[in-house]
């Protein structure tokens, strides 16, 4: 069983902080709009990675969702109708945040991880997913393309060939499938992804802590030098695509069949 947690304050109602340990969990908790991020999420969970990689008592950094839910990427309404620069979008903010935080990120993923719920996971160091989890890439489907980096960071991590498959495709990916590609460290039955996770943490946190983040820091040396210029040209390119008349026809179905629902 997961043991009890200090809850700190938090800035949305929707993502909330807690410290068990030397663990810092972020989770997500919208679930009745399947985790769907707003701008407010976004910001959160930026300023969750902030506080965990300054807060000294702090070893290891969790990211969660809900049992049936990591995400289902960002909310369609809240980001159409955003008219903020791109380098000003909270979802832009976060992914920065994930490229420079310090101290390692593990995920606990199950249900579904759609869009930047799979590629907010190449920048975390361990994956933990349940059996019944899936991931998704749908940009093509939704007439734009890739972000977070993600258009660099899959095709070096899995080959290009898989990664375009998942990228141009957008299929869904099994989270055993995705194991064997090498984007989840290891799956495990619902009832034990969670449990396992933290006790990754904890052995991790329980670790050299200068050792630990040295280490991350020389795996991922000179990323810090592509990403952020991979993320703005993805973003310059996306907001283009957002306004061609595919995207638009697609994004209007999608809210008229919500809507209708």
């Amino acid at each position: 069983m997961v043991k009890a947690a200090i809850v700190i304050e938090f800035l949305d109602p929707n993502i909330k902080y807690s410290i068990e340990q030397k663990v810092f969990v972020i989770q997500i908790i919208r679930p009745e709009k399947k985790n769907a991020l707003l701008p407010g999420m976004y910001k959160a969970l930026a300023e969750g990675l902030k506080i965990a990689d300054q807060n000294d008592t702090v070893n290891v950094i969790l990211l969660r969702g809900v049992d049936d839910c990591f995400t289902s990427g960002n909310d369609v309404n809240s980001f159409v109708s955003s008219d903020s620069n791109n380098g000003e979008r909270p979802s832009v903010v976060f992914m920065h945040a994930l490229l420079t935080t310090r101290k390692p990120i593990v995920a606990a993923i199950s249900g579904l991880a759609v869009g930047i719920g799979t590629t907010c996971l190449f920048h975390c160091d361990l994956v933990y997913a349940s059996e019944d989890c899936f991931l998704q890439l749908p940009f093509t489907r939704l007439g734009v393309c890739p972000e977070a980096g993600s258009s660099y960071l899959l095709p070096r991590q899995i080959g290009y060939q898989r990664a375009a498959e998942l990228l141009l495709l957008g299929s869904r990916l099994s989270s055993k499938k995705a194991q064997e590609y090498g984007i989840i460290t290891e799956v495990l039955p619902q009832d034990q992804y969670l449990d396992h996770a933290l006790q990754r943490c904890h052995e991790l946190a329980d670790l050299p802590t200068q050792a630990v983040q040295e280490s991350k820091h020389l795996m991922k040396k000179g990323l810090d030098k592509v990403l952020p210029g991979t993320i703005e040209d993805e973003l310059a390119v996306f907001s283009e695509l957002l306004k061609t008349p595919d995207a638009q026809a697609i994004v209007k179905a999608f809210l008229e069949r919500k809507m209708a629902s």
